[in-house]
């Protein structure tokens, strides 16, 4: 598979020839990718496939990750989980601003900016699941990172809450322009959000599709159902 073409000055994310092994199975083998700087990138992949070991790679929290290559990331980046994880015994300002010097200003703007004004003096406990993770966007938002790498933030949510948080994402990332990786089981979420859809497949990307669609982006486009089918077929699941 030929390589996505980025402007070297634009680059936020450079893999190259990156392996990674558990008990001598092979996870990922030799992944190269490159995101530039405001670009949205879906990885999908079946379960097992290595998505969260890649992601972790990224996020330079897997320390095992081998290779003749280089892994090149931003030092400002933040993740985002399928699980809040929000501090229980911090007020939701606090939690947004944790580890931060004098952002309450800035905590509470992006509070604003997720729809959350008048809950920064909120319990954690609360919140429903989605303010919750309204709360972990900000939270990652607030630091204004290069990188935002997401590990199916949505996936717990129920499919109603989960639109308006594609929505609530998509708006989010225009504004701030940070570059994305989300990881997801979801093929329509990743064509309803990403400029590129991965696929990953036995440690290797057998798939860098291009996202060619209009905003909005509506499932009944026939050229949704279209890429739809194309990625299923490239995930192994028979579409007639």
């Amino acid at each position: 598979m030929a390589p996505h073409t980025v402007a070297i000055d634009d680059l936020v994310v450079q893999t190259q020839n990156l392996h990674r092994s558990f008990d001598g199975r092979t996870i990922l083998d030799g992944l190269n990718l490159r995101i530039a700087r405001g670009e949205f990138v879906a990885l999908l992949g079946r379960s097992g496939s290595g998505k969260s070991t890649f992601l972790k790679a990224l996020a330079e929290l897997d320390h095992e990750v081998t290779g003749s290559g280089r892994l090149d990331v931003p030092e400002n980046r933040s993740v985002v989980f399928q699980d809040a994880r929000l501090l229980p015994w911090l007020r939701v300002l606090e939690n947004v601003t944790l580890g931060l010097t004098g952002a309450d200003d800035a905590g509470r703007r992006m509070l604003r900016e997720v729809g959350l004004t008048g809950r920064e003096r909120s319990w954690p406990v609360e919140l429903s699941g989605g303010e919750q993770q309204r709360v972990a966007l900000a939270r990652s938002l607030v630091r204004e990172p290069e990188l935002l790498l997401a590990d199916e933030p949505f996936g717990a949510l129920d499919a109603l809450t989960r639109i308006r948080m594609h929505a609530l994402l998509k708006e989010l990332c225009a504004r701030h322009r940070p570059a994305v990786l989300l990881v997801t089981h979801d093929v329509d979420e990743a064509i309803s959000l990403a400029d590129r859809v991965l696929v990953l497949e036995q440690g290797t990307f057998v798939e860098d599709l291009s996202v060619d669609l209009p905003a909005p982006r509506q499932p009944d486009n026939p050229r949704f159902g279209q890429l739809r089918r194309h990625l299923l077929t490239k995930l192994g699941v028979a579409t007639h």
